[in-house]
């Protein structure tokens, strides 16, 4: 496999004339008490033990307790910032959400098993440069890890600041792939705020074009 960019890509990795997100405000400071830092370390704990059951596919009352310890020693010895979650959850959008990640799960796997299986084939990678909508810790970092799970596909860099995720992406044949790649990123990243977003997350979202709006 090589990683050659196809034209339209940078030096840099970013694709050329896709201008640079600028930074938004941070978000005012809200003071978190005992029982919201609980909450918060509780939904963290959940994140990391759905990622450790997703990475050893395997769900298993062995790969549920591993994941809990693993996860309590995480946040333990590693404790993150607090990141304060002013979303809502969606149940409705939460299970659109997972069907269509397992659908990309289950069709990127067989795409990357048919070009490692191509004889003679050099696919082509390239690094794109996708700003997101919502510029958050938490989606940056949701989006971030849904994106790297899926096979075919990699968070190399974020920069925090502007919100904008560098992704490597295989068997890229032209310009039009690289389009397709940044608007499945976009689309992860649109499932995401409708699952868990606050309100004024998805109406960010409700002022983009029709025809990505109306994207599951």
């Amino acid at each position: 496999m090589t990683d050659d960019l196809p034209p339209g890509g940078g030096a840099t990795g970013e694709p050329t004339g896709v201008p640079r997100a600028a930074p938004e405000p941070d978000a005012p400071i809200q003071v978190v008490g005992r029982g919201g830092r609980r909450r918060e370390q509780a939904l963290a704990l959940g994140w990391l033990v759905a990622a450790w059951l997703l990475l050893w596919g395997d769900v298993s009352v062995g790969n549920l307790i591993a994941g809990l310890v693993v996860g309590a020693a995480v946040l333990l010895f590693f404790p993150l910032p607090p990141v304060t979650f002013g979303g809502r959850f969606r149940p409705r959008a939460l299970l659109v959400f997972l069907i269509t990640f397992i659908a990309e799960l289950v069709s990127a796997s067989l795409h990357v098993a048919a070009v490692a299986l191509r004889f003679g084939y050099r696919p082509r990678g390239a690094i794109i440069a996708v700003p997101l909508r919502v510029r958050t810790d938490l989606n940056l970092a949701l989006t971030a890890e849904v994106i790297s799970l899926v096979p075919g596909t990699l968070i190399i860099d974020v920069d925090r600041a502007a919100g904008v995720l560098y992704v490597h992406v295989l068997d890229v044949r032209g310009p039009e792939d690289i389009t397709g790649s940044r608007e499945r990123v976009l689309a992860v990243e649109r499932r995401i705020v409708r699952a868990i977003g606050s309100p004024a997350e998805v109406r960010r979202l409700d002022l983009e074009p029709a025809e990505r709006r109306n994207h599951p």
